[in-house]
């Protein structure tokens, strides 16, 4: 099945891991909840590897919405390629999206999925403006 991204994306993320027998459900397929937590690590560790520490008295990223499409099943022991990508910085936002495929079938997208990010001022519990350095590394 052909996915269709955004032409202004940009690749900031690829990771590799294996399917835990633990993140599969009764039906011997991995849940459909841990493609969440798989696209929540890769954001996290994108963000931490940009320098994004968030605290509780400062600012950071919130997920205000997310989806996940689902084209094939992975399963234990598959091994998973993660792409992420980012795009259409705005004022307060950004967009993330992901891709997943098993790394013995490279090219065909098992699950697809991504978040709208706001900007947020924890103490103030509001959104706030992108910063400069987060917008540029969106947009470059």
């Amino acid at each position: 099945m052909k996915i269709e991204l955004p032409e202004n994306k940009k690749l900031v993320y690829e990771t590799r891991f294996v399917v835990r027998w633990g993140d599969m459900d009764a039906m011997g397929h991995v849940n459909n909840t841990q493609y969440f937590r798989y696209m929540e690590t890769a954001r996290i560790d994108w963000m931490t590897g940009e320098g994004v520490n968030p605290s509780p008295d400062g600012e950071g990223p919130v997920i205000v919405n997310a989806f996940c499409n689902f084209y094939q099943q992975l399963s234990y022991p598959d091994e998973v390629l993660l792409k992420m990508y980012v795009s259409d910085a705005a004022r307060t936002t950004f967009e993330s999206w992901i891709t997943m495929e098993r790394a013995a079938n490279p090219g065909v997208i098992c699950a697809a999925g991504g978040a709208t990010v706001i900007w947020v001022d924890f103490p103030r519990q509001k959104a706030t403006q992108l910063p400069d350095w987060m917008r540029s590394r969106i947009m470059d």
